[in-house]
């Protein structure tokens, strides 16, 4: 999470405290669709539209939230609760089993929802990091986090703009690969993916990458200077 992302959610966290569910989503509303979104920002939009009573927007967030990572413990049962104030009792019975089994196997010596927890904490450390100039601290927090928390793309995906950030593109190309063979229509890593393939000097591959983005999401006016830039060098 970069630093201005890091700081809209410290504001947005702080006004849910507060109970101002508005305030929070107002706050999270730039990066929301972005593709800077995380988990943890859809699961926080998620509560905020549940306790302002809009089961049906708070379900799809819980949905982003989980299609980021399936083992989300908070966002499944959160989820079940929603289901089952609206009625649809067998759908919030499967939410719930879903939980219960999200715990899964042991990580790291540590039970899965302990893993869960430390990988999350591991990841704010890491921003921490990040922020104070600590940006080789920052990576090794966060390949912790990753370790800790191997199914979580969100965090894989931070480690990967950390390691880009560290002028190691094929370290992060690594790290993307690992993503888009978990989730191939994740469209915010396989941009990141060209990045790390045109700072590695792969700039072919950097340009189909990015114009499978663009096929992708036309919207995203960011792929298109990439390629500018990329096709300005001769194939």
């Amino acid at each position: 999470m970069d630093v201005s992302t890091r700081g809209i959610v410290d504001v947005a966290r702080e006004r849910f405290a507060n109970r101002d569910y508005y305030g929070a989503l107002l706050a999270l509303g730039d990066i929301s669709g972005s593709g800077r979104a995380y988990a943890d920002i859809h699961h926080l939009r998620g509560l905020c539209f549940s306790l302002l009573d809009r089961p049906d927007e708070a379900l799809q967030e819980f949905d982003r939230a989980l299609a980021l990572n399936p083992r989300y413990l908070e966002a499944l049962l959160h989820r079940g609760l929603v289901l089952n104030q609206l009625g649809r009792a067998p759908e919030a019975a499967a939410a719930f089993a879903a939980a219960a089994l999200a715990e899964g196997p042991p990580v790291a010596g540590f039970s899965a929802p302990i893993a869960a927890r430390l990988a999350n904490e591991h990841a704010r450390l890491a921003d921490l990091y990040a922020e104070a100039g600590g940006r080789d601290a920052a990576v090794l927090e966060c390949r912790r986090a990753v370790q800790l928390g191997p199914n979580f793309h969100d965090l894989r995906l931070r480690l990967a703009r950390l390691l880009l950030e560290a002028g190691n593109p094929l370290q992060a190309r690594e790290e993307l690969e690992v993503i888009l063979a978990a989730r191939p229509e994740w469209v915010e890593a396989r941009v990141q993916l060209g990045m790390a393939r045109y700072l590695a000097g792969d700039t072919a591959g950097a340009r189909d990458t990015w114009r499978a983005c663009r096929e992708a999401r036309p919207d995203l006016e960011r792929v298109a200077a990439y390629l500018a830039m990329a096709e300005r060098i001769p194939e």
